[in-house]
């Protein structure tokens, strides 16, 4: 027997629509039809974590897949048409972003080309952080604080980024969608010219091609063509150094926007209802009034004579009362110090930074002969950075507001809560009852100022009064602020309004007072956007289609089988820098695996460019002693590594109680030197399945790397070279089975299976049967033994 060993067997209470293991560590990603995102440990399959679907994110997941490091996790969602980036160790949303297509596949991958830029390029990465002040993390008593950047989580940013070295999330959808997402933050390529829905994809680790596997269903047809394209993405391997930087900065400005974003979001909890009170008591103190004195000039009044109207009496007395203005006192002073820290520790130095990577990204967009064919546009940077300069200004602003607010609203409560302790004839203290002349003068300008009747404002917003200033900033409601600041005196903003040649100067950032906060800050996402997205149109229109194939016809009738089970499957070969493509073709009434070979360089050719397997009878007698011709149906095949593809097989013989078989197929026994000269000659006329007699055949019998699986219905595979580990799932979707590919078994273990070979030789084949089936109980019972688990168990990632 071969050396798999079953390490975990489980009946999962959901269907399975998708699996995918860790690159780097023991864990296996799986989604359900239940849209549940879940990750299991090999020992035992074990459950880590699960992540139940969203109403915001989405319930539908339609593709996933590792960061080439295995610390993050993508997934799609087709309801809400949203990629989800997780963090491996929780499961928490890092970063996500919308796309205009269903996504159907997905496939990361990182670039393995080395030169001494790329190098140099890597080891100067953190010059930003040795410039640039390290970015606070947010306070995480906010609700809506992402993970990424509280207290505990502050190096989570860098999480995000991850390693230097570039690797790209390429993301297939419907109608021939296609984009590339360079650290799978930031687009840097928009494909199109691909027709139909996407269904495998793979760029090449040189970023030379890119793979493609798509579904075209032509409506008046029950059959859906099945097509391979490879695209040129030669301007992507040719400009690598300058791609990897720019798309580096881009990740960097990407994670500050969210940043400020979030910032901004935490203003705005700081700040509370209670201080919309004073405006909504006066409001109602206005509606309801008899006399025809104005609010103004009732305050006014008690501000020089000391004496009030009962009905302003009973306004302070019944309704606001000495609590309730005490209250409001130091709710609007912990408030606006709250906001006014956030400003200036998170807002600026949020700015600050994506004011110098976007210098940093003009002055690589100057340099024409490197980027300019990439599509980086040094007017577009000028602009966005323009923006930030002007958001700012508009922070400075509100600081200014804030500051003034807070002085204001000091002296007029202090007043305010004097004149009612006497209303109320408590005692007053000493120290509360000096008012000077410059006290007086000041409450009365803000009196004039804030307390103004505006029956225009009563028809925006439902109220006489905006006391309050620093709200409406901060509330993403009006593009317009209620209450600009007056910038009538300001001699600096009325020479500048006078001088046509300095208003229009590049040197000085435009300032719009009468906007708010958040309008500006969406003016500036705008901008950025907007100059970000050049280079992914322009890098998307130099790809073009190198080679395309139509392979087979295959019906839409099949089963409800999820559409990521289905080959092709794709795979790029680092070393020999060569695309395969396996798929199966029935083929007199047996579904023979077939391999396409590509150069990843679309200008050169290789020899086998396809050949088709079939599989000898490898299956000893004395375990199955009806099978006699051994033919075998491939139901899947994945590639387990460069040299090795991983199999599912079934006999082909009509008979009861037909063997599923788990193989390793090494490409040694399909790629020999005898082969070399038969190559087909192609119609590109015809589909490849009408041409299926002349696709040369090699006949491969496999020698010991097989494993019969028994009590099981197996029909897919998902595999990992690198951690040597494989997953098998039943056609039920339901039933899984694990194991370990190639175990180094040690001294005694060897001697044992010399016996072994001994008795199978003397003619004791039963023995054999036996230790085959005390592996699997040993491991785990067979599947009609194992209930149906519908509540597990979760560990903790560490083992």
């Amino acid at each position: 027997m071969p050396a798999f060993r079953q390490v975990g067997e489980k009946q999962l209470p959901q269907e399975v629509v998708f699996m995918a293991w860790s690159p780097k560590r023991d864990l296996i990603a799986l989604a359900n039809r239940a849209g549940e995102v879940l990750l299991h440990r090999l020992a035992n399959f074990q459950r880590v974590w699960s992540l139940p679907p969203n109403e915001n994110t989405g319930k539908e997941v339609t593709a996933l897949a590792w960061r080439p490091d295995g610390k993050i996790l993508a997934f799609g969602l087709t309801d809400t048409k949203r990629i989800i980036l997780c963090d491996v160790e929780k499961p928490e949303s890092l970063h996500s972003f919308s796309v205009d297509s269903s996504i159907t596949y997905m496939h990361w991958m990182e670039v393995t080309e080395e030169s001494s830029v790329l190098t140099s390029f890597y080891n100067a990465e953190d010059e930003s952080n040795l410039l640039l002040p390290k970015l606070p993390a947010l306070p995480k008593n906010y609700s809506t604080t992402a993970k990424i950047f509280s207290e505990e989580k502050s190096d989570e940013i860098m999480k995000l980024l991850g390693d230097v070295r570039l690797n790209a999330l390429v993301l297939g959808g419907s109608c021939g969608f296609i984009e590339i997402y360079a650290y799978g933050m930031f687009k840097i390529a928009t494909v199109t010219g691909v027709a139909g829905a996407c269904r495998g994809l793979c760029l090449s680790s040189d970023l030379k091609s890119l793979s493609v596997i798509t579904e075209i269903q032509d409506s008046s047809d029950s059959e859906a063509e099945i097509m391979y394209f490879q695209l040129d993405t030669s301007l992507l391997s040719s400009y690598l150094p300058e791609v990897t930087r720019m798309a580096r900065k881009f990740t960097h400005i990407s994670t500050l926007l969210q940043y400020i974003k979030l910032s901004l979001t935490c203003m705005c909890e700081a700040w509370e209802e209670i201080l919309m009170q004073m405006d909504s008591r006066l409001t109602k103190f206005v509606q309801e009034k008899n006399t025809t004195t104005s609010v103004q000039d009732e305050f006014m009044q008690l501000l020089l004579w000391g004496k009030a109207s009962l009905e302003l009496q009973a306004l302070l007395m019944n309704q606001l009362t000495v609590k309730g203005l005490k209250k409001l006192g130091q709710s609007i002073e912990s408030s606006y110090s709250s906001i006014q820290k956030l400003v200036i520790s998170h807002l600026q130095s949020g700015s600050e930074a994506l004011l110098y990577h976007l210098s940093e990204l003009k002055g690589m967009a100057l340099w024409k002969q490197k980027y300019e064919s990439l599509g980086l546009d040094a007017s577009g940077i000028e602009e966005a950075i323009t923006a930030v300069g002007s958001f700012i200004l508009k922070a400075n602003e509100l600081l200014q507001v804030i500051d003034s607010s807070m002085k204001n609203f000091k002296a007029f409560f202090r007043w305010l809560y004097v004149a009612m302790l006497r209303m109320s004839e408590d005692h007053v203290l000493p120290e509360l009852n000096k008012m000077t002349q410059k006290d007086i003068t000041f409450v009365a300008d803000f009196l004039t100022e804030h307390f103004n009747e505006a029956p225009e404002l009563y028809n925006r917003k439902g109220k006489y009064f905006n006391v309050e200033r620093v709200g409406q900033y901060l509330k993403d409601e009006d593009d317009d602020l209620v209450s600009p600041p007056n910038t009538e005196g300001n001699q600096w903003f009325n020479f500048l309004k006078n001088t046509t040649h300095l208003k229009e100067s590049p040197l000085l950032f435009p300032y719009y007072p009468e906007k708010s906060l958040h309008f500006v800050k969406r003016q500036m996402e705008g901008v950025i956007d907007q100059c970000l997205k050049k280079p992914a149109d322009v890098i998307g229109k130099s790809v073009h289609q190198a080679f395309c194939m139509s392979l087979y016809k295959t019906s839409q009738s099949e089963d409800s089988t999820p559409q990521l089970f289905k080959l092709p499957f794709l795979w790029n070969d680092k070393t020999s820098n060569i695309h395969y493509v396996l798929f199966t073709m029935l083929e007199d009434s047996i579904s023979k695996i077939h391999i396409l070979r590509r150069h990843t360089d679309t200008s050169r050719s290789v020899s086998n460019g396809i050949l088709a397997v079939e599989f000898g009878n490898f299956l000893n007698n004395s375990i199955n002693e009806t099978s006699d011709s051994g033919c075998y149906s491939c139901l899947d095949a994945h590639f387990y590594d460069d040299e090795t593809v991983t199999v599912v097989l079934k006999e082909s013989m009509e008979q009861e109680g037909k063997e599923r078989v788990l193989a390793q197929l090494p490409l040694s026994s399909v790629y020999t030197d005898e082969d070399q000269d038969r190559e087909l000659v192609w119609d590109s006329t015809k589909r490849l399945d009408e041409q299926s007699g002349e696709i040369p055949t090699c006949t491969v019998v496999l020698e010991n790397q097989w494993r019969v699986l028994e009590n099981m219905k197996a029909q897919y595979v998902s595999v990992n070279g690198i951690r040597k580990v494989s997953c098998v799932l039943s056609s039920n979707l339901r039933h899984v089975r694990v194991f370990e590919m190639d175990v180094e078994d040690d001294g005694e273990a060897e001697e044992e299976e010399e016996e072994e070979t001994t008795q199978i030789a003397a003619g004791e084949p039963d023995e054999l049967n036996q230790s085959a089936d005390n592996q699997d109980n040993v491991c785990g019972a067979s599947a009609e033994e194992l209930p149906d688990e519908t509540e597990e168990h979760e560990s903790s990632l560490d083992p």
